[in-house]
């Protein structure tokens, strides 16, 4: 059986480490041909020689010039420097599948030049489809290009799907942890810290997509996703608490019945499913469930007074055109403003749906439209942060 060759771009942080646990188990199936990262070269050296990589990206240019005179990088790495290089990597001739990883939307360029090179795409950065889905599903549609979710909702939407119309769909549910807050008094989260939004219950994440799982803007993000991904109509996408994340997605068909897919709280395994895909294999990483044990599993509707970004998701995927967008390029501005102390917890939503009530929403004719709508809601957000601190 030949290898698939992977190329991982954000490959130093939490998907990426995970990728990385899932090839090394299955060398005999998976070779790594190509990774990026932000600025953290020192790790991707370390990946580099662990795995033979010989094509190496970095998004920072102070880090790409420390890479380049790096003596730990293996003798004729080949280095690839800003979205370019990105996008170079995205669509290298010797590899089969891309496996996009990035935080934010600084993986749409070189996901559209995955595509264009007919590469599969394993797409763990949601904001891409957020942004621009409608002309990301078009390229994809037109080159015939597969995307595999690597989200671990998306891959057991897939998952469930497999093998059915989507017209037999009446409609799928996401499921979320609730996140740091969950079981906090409302009043409370005025007080909240960042310290105890990073302190997610049943998941190792970057410190970003933690603070979406504790406002639930991660899970709108999803939804909108999941439209794309699948076709569906917005009434169609729905969210459930499941304080457990051991139930990853419902999806009920038109006749009531309804599928579930179940796996421990870990990245690799949607990974190693969407790397391996159509094919199965043992685990090679974490456990599977304890059956063996007794474990409970619980549902409750998500309350959007707790947690407004979902609600602000919503209304933006119901509105369609720029809407998500700017909820994304809002969310993304606040989150780190708060990431970096500069905003209360509780600002994260009314930044957003200032920004939101601020532009205008349209149907984009161009990706250039999109692009230019994310900066204006950038500066937006930004502009409206001193008025929340």
């Amino acid at each position: 059986m030949a290898k698939k060759r992977i190329v991982l771009l954000g490959a130093t942080g939490s998907i990426g480490e995970s990728t990385l646990r899932v090839i090394a188990a299955h060398r005999d199936r998976l070779e790594l041909v190509g990774i990026a990262a932000q600025r953290n070269h020192a790790r991707l050296a370390e990946i580099a020689r662990q795995f033979g990589v010989r094509h190496v990206g970095l998004h920072d240019a102070d880090a790409l010039k420390a890479a380049r005179s790096d003596p730990s990088f293996p003798p004729g790495t080949q280095f690839h420097g800003g979205i370019e290089g990105l996008s170079a990597l995205a669509a290298l001739p010797e590899a089969d599948t891309v496996l996009i990883a990035v935080v934010g939307t600084a993986g749409l360029q070189p996901a559209l030049a995955a595509i264009a090179a007919k590469k599969t795409i394993a797409l763990a950065s949601k904001e891409i489809l957020v942004m621009a889905g409608k002309f990301v599903m078009s390229a994809a549609q037109a080159n015939g290009v597969r995307l595999l979710p690597v989200d671990s909702e998306h891959n057991a939407v897939f998952q469930c799907l497999e093998g059915h119309r989507s017209s037999d769909v009446r409609r799928l549910v996401l499921t979320a942890s609730g996140g740091a807050f969950r079981d906090w008094p409302l009043e409370k989260l005025a007080t909240a810290t960042v310290a105890d939004a990073l302190k997610h219950p049943n998941w190792a994440m970057g410190p970003k997509i933690t603070v979406d799982s504790a406002t639930l803007a991660n899970k709108g993000l999803e939804l909108i996703e999941a439209q794309w991904l699948f076709g569906l109509r917005a009434e169609q996408c729905q969210a459930v608490l499941h304080a457990q994340s051991i139930v990853h997605c419902l999806v009920e068909f038109t006749d009531g019945s309804m599928l579930a897919q179940m796996c421990p709280p870990s990245m690799t395994f949607p990974i190693q499913h969407a790397l391996l895909w159509p094919d199965r294999a043992p685990a090679g990483t974490d456990s599977a469930l304890p059956l063996e044990k007794v474990f409970s599993l619980d549902f409750r509707p998500a309350d959007e007074t707790r947690y407004p970004c979902l609600r602000l998701a919503r209304e933006a995927m119901r509105a369609g055109g720029t809407a998500p967008a700017v909820f994304n390029a809002a969310n993304e501005v606040a989150v780190a403003a708060f990431l970096a102390g500069r905003i209360p917890f509780l600002a994260i939503p009314r930044v957003t749906e200032h920004t939101l009530s601020r532009m205008p929403t349209v149907e984009p004719k161009s990706l250039a439209e999109v692009i230019a709508v994310d900066q204006q809601a950038r500066a937006s957000a930004t502009a409206h942060l001193p008025t929340v601190a």
